[in-house]
């Protein structure tokens, strides 16, 4: 049986507070996220329900529910599939990312305060630690709070839902990357970020969130064109 590596830790503020289905799904939608399901690694359902401890009809749910988001393909044999991201995948969502992201950034610009800044520099203070340390799974858990803090901030609602199903298609790539060329080489232009966000400047803000988006797709590209040759 194929179980779970490293598991991602629960959200403490969702515990108990949500039905069972929704909560499998959040589990299983952060093994996605973080790492612990990498492209082209097979799990049974059956491995599912004993690792999550939950239900088949739950655990059903949340697979049918990732696996219309694209994060998940079901195999034969009661099997589910992180997918492989193709050169083709990797083109529509930078572009896709591209085309929302930094509108997130400018619009999240209106509505950013002190508080919100706060949260986004421990995010981010957090996410440094994590790189120095070689840290895989605290770095990308913590670089996809500092996005979705600041992608709520933006109050922009549709497009921040689509953005979510974006980062559960090639988050697991990220896994892939930071296992081959560790976390020193990740690109990190939240620096930029946070200044253009502090002095209110919207366009200032979409541009650096524009070169973040670029640098990560970048390191994705190239690391399936390497396990290609």
């Amino acid at each position: 049986m194929q179980m779970l590596r490293n598991p991602a830790p629960a959200d403490p503020k969702l515990e108990g507070k949500l039905p069972a289905h929704r909560h499998v799904y959040e589990q299983l939608k952060s093994r996605i996220l973080f790492g612990d399901l990498v492209p082209g690694q097979a799990v049974t359902i059956q491995g599912l329900i004993e690792d999550l401890d939950a239900g088949m009809t739950p655990v059903r749910e949340a697979i049918r529910r990732l696996t219309s988001d694209g994060a998940l393909c079901m195999m034969g044999n009661r099997r589910v599939i992180v997918p492989m991201l193709t050169s083709e995948c990797i083109e529509q969502i930078d572009f896709m990312r591209q085309s929302m992201e930094p509108q997130l950034a400018r619009l999240a610009v209106k509505h950013v305060d002190v508080l919100v800044l706060d949260r986004l520099r421990q995010a981010d203070e957090t996410l440094n630690q994590a790189i120095s340390m070689g840290d895989i799974p605290g770095y990308l858990t913590q670089n996809y709070r500092f996005h979705m803090i600041l992608y709520d901030a933006a109050q922009a609602p549709i497009l921040s839902a689509t953005v979510d199903r974006l980062w559960l298609r090639f988050a697991p790539s990220l896994r892939v990357v930071c296992g081959r060329f560790g976390t020193l080489n990740l690109p990190d232009k939240h620096a930029d970020l946070l200044v253009a966000l502090a002095d209110r400047d919207a366009e200032a803000a979409a541009r650096a969130m524009a070169e973040d988006v670029h640098q990560g797709m970048s390191q994705i590209r190239a690391s399936l064109e390497l396990n290609a040759t």
